[in-house]
């Protein structure tokens, strides 16, 4: 399952540059997440870095893109053509 960011976003810019699949972006108004390039960060580190590092705990479970931990694991591989 991609994260999702929610509009109580403070754009503090803690996560984008902890993601390392670069599925953060700023968005209009708040930083957003792109659910095709996020993992969770299954691939890289145990838990989601951005959901660490995170002040005001906004980062969620996206409802919307929900995916297995195998499914991740394909979307890790095919972003980094490792495993």
């Amino acid at each position: 399952m991609a994260l999702i960011i929610d509009d109580s976003c403070i754009n503090c810019d803690m996560c984008e540059p902890e993601c390392p699949n670069q599925a953060i972006t700023m968005g209009e108004e708040i930083y957003e997440i792109d659910p095709t390039r996020c993992t969770e960060c299954v691939g890289h580190y145990d838990n989601p870095t951005c959901v660490s590092v995170c002040p005001i705990d906004c980062i969620d479970k996206d409802p919307e893109h929900q995916e297995t931990q195998d499914e991740l694991l394909v979307k890790y591989a095919q972003l980094t053509g490792k495993l």
